[in-house]
């Protein structure tokens, strides 16, 4: 990997706390493999055999369930340094959870699941640091879906955005922020129409609830809000 890649590839939260240097050696103990994607893409099938998990270097992908009646649930997008199949590492289960599907043209690296939950053979001091980081990981994907349970468990459309909103506005620590995925992303991951939810966003702003740009958001009426996200 060239020097661009490292770097790229340090900034990835299952590397966090270990310089670009040690994340260079790394790759000699993990035996990491390279794959390229074009858009649409299917980086990996739900149920197929699991025996690595995927960082994605670049581009964008999506991950998504899918029901027995064909209905799909988009339950995570990601973006460079971002991590899939990580739910099962540690698991018995040795099948993909989701499927995953490149949005654009995309970089994947994988890891094989022996060299992060097996016993280093060089009893490298980075190892212990590659297990912290992936439990922290585990442990906040675990909070954002019972967060996206939270989401779905509303009934009506103005109080799925008002809730999602309202995390946002959390997050953030000011009433206007970025939405964190485009507007389709959005009405995927709140599993509703993206008219319906466009159409509802705009009476939010004629009743002077919310305004947007984009994907800016500006929280006009928070008491409002918080009415409708209960």
């Amino acid at each position: 990997m060239n020097r661009e890649e490292i770097l790229r590839l340090s900034a990835c939260p299952l590397f966090n706390g270990l310089t670009p240097e040690v994340v260079k050696a790394m790759q000699v103990c993990l035996e990491p493999k390279i794959a390229r994607y074009k858009r649409n893409d299917v980086i990996a099938f739900a149920g197929e055999a699991f025996d690595s998990i995927g960082i994605l270097l670049t581009g964008e992908a999506q991950v998504i369930k899918e029901t027995a009646a064909g209905h799909r649930a988009m339950m995570d997008m990601l973006r460079p340094g971002g991590l899939f199949g990580e739910i099962v590492v540690f698991s018995t289960n040795a099948s993909w959870p989701a499927t995953v599907i490149a949005q654009e043209e995309s970089q994947v690296m994988f890891i094989p699941r022996r060299k992060l939950i097996g016993q280093c053979e060089r009893s490298c001091d980075w190892h212990r640091v590659i297990i912290q980081n992936m439990l922290r990981i585990i442990s906040e994907k675990a909070m954002m879906l019972n967060k996206k349970v939270e989401y779905l468990s509303i009934k009506s459309m103005r109080g799925k955005l008002s809730a999602f909103f309202l995390e946002q506005q959390k997050k953030a620590g000011a009433a206007t922020f970025r939405l964190p995925m485009k507007r389709n992303e959005l009405a995927d991951f709140l599993n509703v129409s993206r008219p319906s939810m466009s159409r509802e966003m705009a009476r939010m702003r004629e009743e002077g609830l919310i305004d947007f740009h984009l994907e800016t958001v500006r929280i006009i009426d928070m008491e409002a809000l918080r009415d409708r996200s209960e």
